[in-house]
């Protein structure tokens, strides 16, 4: 077997090449973004997840194959079709121009390998297994989990037991999620992944981990819920670890329990690993408390995916507009504008002050702060999307107290 050179790329800025929009380049891209690389992901088709990556700059989806003279310039490329052809075609080239090239298919013939890596504060972890991906991603999670506790040892992956896990994933940031929660993913058989889950955490799974795409994008294509339902009992009748993995906590608006009733009918064990929810963990690393000694005595998470005149709407608006404490909204950026409408008729003062926050606990976090009248004014003149948090309430000023503090 060829030993191989473990070496860290500098790609910020330099131009990187990924043939093919399937499972692999998603597991892929969101570290090859991280690293400030220019991607340009060649592919007649991309998932769900991938679409909802090309609202970074940093990433140009060119929607056809791959064709000659695509790598010319690129400082670093990889292969990930499903078509043998392709890519030895692709690794022709980049052996010509003398690029470092990855293949998922076939790491004999690649000129690169893409090792189990990780990260712990700013410490990057990667381990080559000579082509044992559990093995390598089993050292990985060793290492990283003895960076966190101050103790370097094998992680005992001796007690895999088979079923269904509802995980939490956190808000976003990869370090949010539990230890329970990533030892599982070092050992699922099966992923099935929401978009809003930390997407970096899947570039960490072995290449032999089915990864099931149950992305929601707003306004695009979806994974219905019995579909979802129906991969976690099958798998899950198969005798497989699977993972649900989930933005924020399973049970706070994340249809965990539905699936938890849907393996109970069937007779598929389940367990759920809870997350940190967006609608506590956004607001405050965004330096916003949802409540204050003095300020305020309560907190209400509301989902906002249905405008308050909706007929389907569980939501009683009115209500809310009367207490005094803390409001939290999620889901709510297309409907802001009749939910704030709506709870100024119904008595909540105008001037009440309130934040957005969006892509909360990612580097691209933005904020944005006005009053309950101008919030959505304010979002739209600063180009703030989905997914966002927003909060409205007198503790957002405290918030900018703090901030303001030399």
């Amino acid at each position: 077997m060829t030993d191989q050179y473990l070496s860290g790329l500098v790609l910020t800025g330099r131009r990187v090449v990924v043939v093919g929009g399937g499972g692999v380049a998603q597991r892929r891209l969101p570290r090859l973004l991280e690293s400030g690389a220019v991607i340009d992901l060649i592919s007649p088709s991309i998932t769900p997840t991938i679409e909802g990556l090309l609202a970074n700059p940093s990433l140009t989806w060119v929607e056809r194959g791959y064709t000659s003279g695509d790598l010319e310039n690129a400082w670093y490329v990889v292969v990930a079709t499903d078509n043998v052809a392709v890519n030895d075609e692709v690794s022709r080239e980049a052996e010509e121009r003398r690029i470092f090239c990855v293949r998922s298919d076939d790491r004999s013939r690649a000129t690169a390998w893409t090792p189990a890596s990780g990260q712990h504060d700013n410490v990057t972890i990667g381990v080559l297994g000579g082509g044992d991906h559990r093995r390598s991603a089993a050292v990985r999670d060793a290492i990283l989990e003895g960076l966190r506790t101050g103790e370097l040892g094998a992680r005992d992956a001796a007690g895999r037991r088979p079923g269904v896990y509802l995980v939490g994933g956190g808000p976003g940031d990869p370090d949010l999620i539990t230890v329970r929660g990533r030892r599982l993913l070092a050992e699922a058989d099966v992923v099935v992944a929401d978009r809003l889950a930390p997407q970096q955490l899947l570039d960490e799974l072995s290449p032999d981990v089915e990864l099931f795409d149950a992305a929601k994008l707003p306004r695009g294509r979806a994974a219905q819920q019995e579909e979802i339902n129906r991969i976690l009992v099958e798998r899950g009748l198969e005798g497989k670890v699977v993972v649900r993995l989930k933005g924020g906590d399973p049970y706070v608006f994340g249809r965990g329990f539905e699936e938890a009733l849907a393996c109970a009918e069937a007779g598929v064990p389940w367990t759920v690993v809870p997350g940190i929810t967006s609608s506590i963990s956004v607001p405050a690393v965004a330096g916003i408390p949802v409540t204050h000694r003095g300020v305020t005595h309560e907190f209400t998470v509301v989902s906002g995916h249905l405008p308050p005149s909706h007929p389907e709407s569980l939501v009683n608006w009115d209500a809310l507009a009367q207490l005094s404490g803390t409001l939290v909204l999620l889901m709510a950026v297309e409907n802001l504008p009749a939910i704030t409408e709506r709870l100024i008729a119904a008595g909540r003062p105008a001037n009440t002050p309130a934040a957005a926050i969006a892509d909360g606990t990612l580097p691209s976090q933005h904020r944005v702060t006005s009053t309950l009248a101008g919030i959505a004014e304010a979002m739209r003149a600063e180009a703030v999307g989905a997914p966002a948090i927003v909060v409205i309430g007198n503790v957002v000023d405290v918030g900018e107290s703090a901030r303001s503090t030399p």
